[in-house]
C-alpha cells in the first residue's frame, strides 16, 4: 500500500470523527408552574406587607416624639410664665415697701418742719428777660437785591447816578445839610412831599437816596408812600415791587419786601433799603393812619437801624395823605418847580402840617437859568 501524506491522513481522521461525532440536545428554559407563581407572589405580598408595618412603626415613633417635644415645650412655657408672674409679683412688692417708705420720709419731714412757716421781708425781684439782641448787618444781608442799569437812570434824571450833569453836586451839598441837621436835633424820619403834582419829589427822593448811599456809615431806606399814584419803581426800572400797604398792615415782614442795590459801577452803597410800591391804594390815608403803620416803622428802626427813613410823599395839597402822615415825620422837605409852584402854594402845604413839623428847607427844581453856583433849595 502506498503511504499517504500526512496531512491528508489527518484530514480524513478529522472528516469521519466529525460525521460520527452524536449531536447533542438543545436543552429549553424551564416554565415555572402555577404553584411556583404562586408562591412568588405570595412572597412578593408578605414583603410589601413588611414593608408597610416597618413605615408605620416609624411614623408612630415620630409622632410620639413631636408630642414628647411639644409636652416639654409646654412645660418650659408654663415655667418661664411662672417665673415672670413671680418676678412680677417681687417688683411690685418692692414698689410697694419703696412707696411706703417715701410716704414715711415725707411724714418725719413735716413732723421736722417748724409750726411757724418762714416769712421772707421781701419777695425775690423778678429778674427781666434779656432783650434779643438784633444784628442790623444780617438784616440788611438777608434783603433782595436788584441791578442798578446806570444808563436808564441817567434818563429818568437820576443825575447822582453817571454824575455827568454837574448838578449833581447840588444834591451832595443837600445830603451834607440834611444829615447834619438830622446829628444835632436826634431826628431820622424826613417826608419829601410838594404842593402839586409834576414837581419833582420823587426825583429828588430818587437822588438823594443815590448820593447818601455813598456816604460811609450811612445807611438809608426810601419807602414810597404816594400810596395813590406809585412811581419809584419806574425810576429804578423794578417790575417785582409787591406791595407796600402789605408791608405796613404787617401781612409782609420789612426784611422781605425791602430791596437794595446790587453790586454796581456807580458806586452805589450797599446800605440803602428801597420800599416800592406797585398796587394803587385807594385808602391810603386810613392805613397811614392804623396803628400797624406805626408798628412796622418802629420794626424798620429796630431791625435795620437806620440813620435816615425817607418817605415819598403825595402832593400835599391833593389829599389827606400828608397830614395823616404827621405823627410819624421828624422834619419836611418841599419840593417846588420853578414856574409854576407858588409862594401861597409852599405856605398852605407848611400850614397843614403844622407849625410842629419843623422844614429843612424848600428845593427849586426846575428852575432856569440857574448855573453851578447857584443852590435852588
Amino acid at each position: 500500500m502506498t503511504e499517504q501524506p500526512k496531512f491528508q491522513r489527518r484530514k480524513r481522521r478529522g472528516t469521519v470523527s466529525a460525521v460520527e461525532q452524536p449531536k447533542r440536545p438543545v436543552s429549553k428554559p424551564a416554565v415555572p408552574t402555577i404553584t411556583e407563581l404562586q408562591a412568588q407572589i405570595a412572597e412578593k405580598e408578605a414583603l410589601l406587607q413588611r414593608t408597610a408595618e416597618l413605615e408605620a412603626e416609624r411614623e408612630h415613633a415620630a409622632e410620639q416624639a413631636s408630642q414628647e417635644a411639644r409636652r416639654k415645650k409646654s412645660a418650659s412655657d408654663a415655667k418661664l410664665k411662672e417665673q415672670r408672674h413671680a418676678k412680677m409679683a417681687e417688683l411690685e412688692a418692692q414698689r410697694v415697701r419703696d412707696a411706703a417708705a417715701k410716704a414715711e420720709l415725707e411724714r418725719q419731714a413735716r413732723a421736722a418742719k417748724p409750726k411757724t412757716p418762714l416769712v421772707l421781708a421781701s419777695a425775690p425781684a423778678l429778674q427781666p428777660k434779656p432783650a434779643p439782641i438784633l444784628d442790623p448787618e444780617a438784616s440788611w444781608k438777608s434783603i433782595d437785591r436788584f441791578e442798578l442799569d446806570a444808563q436808564r437812570l441817567a434818563d429818568r434824571n437820576v443825575i447822582t447816578a453817571l454824575r455827568q450833569d454837574p448838578s449833581h453836586t447840588r444834591f451832595d451839598i443837600l445830603r451834607t445839610r440834611m444829615l447834619q441837621a438830622l446829628s444835632e436835633n436826634g431826628w431820622k424820619r424826613i417826608a419829601i412831599t410838594s404842593p402839586t403834582k409834576d414837581c419833582g419829589k420823587t426825583f429828588t427822593a430818587a437822588n438823594l437816596a443815590i448820593s447818601l448811599s455813598r456816604q460811609e456809615n450811612c445807611r438809608t431806606v426810601l419807602l414810597d408812600l404816594d400810596m395813590r399814584s406809585p412811581s419809584l419803581h419806574k425810576i429804578f426800572g423794578v417790575s417785582d415791587t409787591g406791595a407796600i400797604g402789605d408791608m405796613l398792615r404787617g401781612d409782609i415782614a420789612p426784611e422781605a419786601h425791602l430791596q437794595g442795590f446790587a453790586p454796581n459801577t456807580i458806586s452805589a452803597g450797599s446800605h440803602v433799603a428801597l420800599g416800592f410800591n406797585g398796587i394803587v391804594e385807594p385808602y391810603a390815608a386810613e392805613l397811614l393812619q392804623d396803628p400797624s403803620t406805626q408798628a412796622v416803622f418802629e420794626d424798620i428802626e429796630k431791625q435795620f437801624n437806620p440813620t435816615v427813613m425817607l418817605f415819598d410823599l403825595p402832593p400835599a395839597l391833593l389829599n389827606d395823605d400828608v397830614i395823616a402822615m404827621r405823627p410819624h415825620i421828624d422834619a419836611l422837605l418841599i419840593v417846588a418847580a420853578g414856574g409854576s409852584t407858588k409862594a401861597n402854594d409852599i405856605k398852605e402845604t407848611e400850614r397843614r402840617l403844622g407849625e410842629k413839623i419843623p422844614l429843612l428847607g424848600v428845593i427849586l427844581n426846575k428852575a432856569e437859568n440857574a448855573d453851578v453856583g447857584d443852590y435852588p433849595y
